[in-house]
């Protein structure tokens, strides 16, 4: 037999304002202490000396119960009404409040809350140990799923936070130098924005929206920085040495079809494999070129 989780929602409870109830008991109090000095004074019946009893056992009973009614809600917070452990309603109105005094009040704040991750080591796509990290910015938008439907909510949103950033890290590779693929240090946007839609799935179920998140550290492991460092460098002089060539290549392309079209000078096949073999030497070399006259041929 399966136990189904059934989720809390929130819902509105009856409150009322404070202020009203507090006019009441000022009342209370002066009429209390009326019949008091009534009774002092002399000249009462024995109706007003039972009254006055009477008066005395119940006004300070009246006067806990209605003070016991009090709480105060700041802006941004909201307080969960419950009644013997049953979800009565929450409260959202900022200011002095006040609820039956046999029901409880349990304050939740719903202002933003920033979170920083600790840095993760995790494995990226391609299995190089990174360090990550991340920033979030969430906030309670359901207080009774918050507040009955986990145990700890702010540990829950720690928790699911570091499992995110592992999902992340491990999906995308760090880096691609040829650029063809979304890599996690290349596409922040798009990393940013996929880590908040799988954080507000994650953390749902607690009633916490992630309203922003990002990297804010993003690095191979100590272990392996220096080798991916070279191997960086080294992939990034092979795609400079690919595009000096591409670009040597067209040149020297577009030297034969002129000196051909223009008439310039005619060239067997020795020559012009001649002046290729020249002129990719010119274009591909590091160093400035030295001009050598020839008086004879090419």
């Amino acid at each position: 037999m399966t136990d189904m989780h059934t989720a809390s929602k929130e819902t509105p409870a009856w409150t009322t304002s404070g202020y009203f109830m507090l006019i009441i008991l000022i009342a209370l109090f002066v009429m209390t202490a009326a019949r008091f000095m009534g009774v002092a004074a002399g000249n009462v019946s024995e109706n007003d000396i039972l009254g006055f009893l009477l008066g005395m056992i119940l006004g300070p009973i009246g006067f806990v119960l209605i003070a016991k009614g009090f709480y105060i809600i700041q802006p941004n917070q909201a307080a969960a009404i419950t009644l013997f452990g049953s979800y009565r309603g929450t409260d959202r109105s900022h200011g002095l409040r006040w609820v039956w005094p046999w029901m409880s009040k349990t304050r939740v704040s719903v202002r933003a809350n920033n979170v920083v991750s600790e840095k993760l080591k995790v494995n990226d796509l391609r299995g190089n140990p990174i360090e990550i990290a991340c920033n979030v910015v969430w906030r309670v938008s359901d207080t009774a799923q918050a507040l009955f439907d986990v145990d700890d909510y702010k540990a829950f949103v720690i928790v699911q936070i570091e499992s995110a950033v592992r999902s992340i890290g491990s999906r995308y590779p760090y880096d691609d130098i040829e650029h063809m693929e979304v890599t996690l240090r290349g596409n922040h946007d798009q990393i940013n924005d996929e880590l908040r839609t799988e954080l507000n799935a994650r953390l749902v179920l607690a009633g916490i929206t992630v309203d922003e998140c990002g990297l804010t550290h993003l690095a191979y492991a100590p272990e392996i920085a220096g080798a991916m460092l070279r191997r960086q460098q080294a992939e990034a002089v092979i795609s400079a040495r690919r595009k000096l060539v591409e670009g040597a290549v067209s040149m020297v392309e577009l030297a034969l079809n002129q000196l051909s079209e223009k008439g310039v000078v005619e060239l067997d096949a020795t020559q012009r494999a001649v002046l290729v073999s020249n002129l990719m030497v010119v274009l591909c070399g590091e160093r400035d070129a030295q001009p050598t006259l020839n008086a004879g041929s090419i």
